[in-house]
């Protein structure tokens, strides 16, 4: 018996591997050490501030020096609950999973129907993007409050928060751009799972087309989208996470 190629595992990010999964992509492991990766994604006078700030001279400690402490945590801890809680209850996202099921009776009635050529993409893309620019501003604020706040530590602190705002900066494009493309992935899934519920409709009906009372399309393949939907977008709020995690495993050290 034939056997399907089995695709490679891939490491990283989870959102990477679950987009992979979702494209249903081959993805190959880059050769390219991060250091190569970033020579490539720095521009001249963005490498020329990082050189500067991590071989020039530290900054000044700025004035009023306050210890980190537990409102910085909460501060963080609150923002990710919030743009987690964003995601689960969105209401485009929850679709048909919060209406309640119809009574039996009304199912066994039900006229037999075809899947829902006007579910459009547009709307959960729209959505996606609303999302996306809610994590931006929030992480990116909860992230400058951080950065404020070593400055205002040891020297070296100082200097690994003008670091930071300076990848930040040379960075913030490259970002922009990648995740950019993450609804478009997520649309050509959308419709190989809607073109796969419509032939299955069409096999049921042609196999069994004397069962003219039973409904054959189902809800089904929508809310398996908006599932995959919610985890790209929870993936997602973990890659953006990570340089907040980074701030403040160095306070919590200093």
């Amino acid at each position: 018996m034939l056997q399907a190629p089995q695709r490679s595992a891939l490491s990283g990010p989870a959102l990477v591997r679950l987009l992979a999964r979702l494209a249903e992509a081959d993805v190959a492991e880059s050769r390219q050490s991060l250091a190569d990766r970033l020579s490539q994604w720095l521009g001249w006078t963005d490498a020329i501030a990082l050189s500067s700030a991590l071989d020039g001279k530290p900054p000044a400690v700025a004035g009023g020096a306050r210890a980190f402490g537990r409102a910085e945590e909460e501060e963080c801890t609150r923002v990710r609950r919030s743009l987690v809680s964003a995601i689960a209850s969105d209401s485009v996202l929850a679709g048909s999973r919060r209406r309640s099921s119809p009574p039996l009776s009304a199912r066994m009635s039900a006229p037999r129907v075809a899947v829902d050529t006007q579910a459009d993409y547009a709307v959960f893309r729209q959505r996606y993007l609303a999302l996306q620019q809610s994590m931006e501003t929030a992480i990116g604020t909860l992230r400058g409050r951080l950065r404020a706040l070593l400055a205002t530590q040891a020297p070296a602190l100082a200097r690994l928060a003008v670091v930071d705002a300076v990848m930040e900066r040379a960075l913030g494009e490259r970002e922009r751009t990648l995740l950019g493309a993450v609804p478009g992935l997520l649309g050509g899934h959308f419709e190989r799972l809607k073109e796969g519920e419509a032939r299955r409709v069409a096999e049921a009906e042609a196999t069994d087309a004397s069962n003219a009372a039973a409904p054959l399309a189902s809800d089904a393949w929508l809310d398996a989208f908006r599932k995959d939907m919610q985890s790209v977008l929870l993936a997602e709020l973990d890659v953006r996470f990570q340089p907040v995690e980074g701030l403040l495993a160095a306070l919590r050290a200093c």
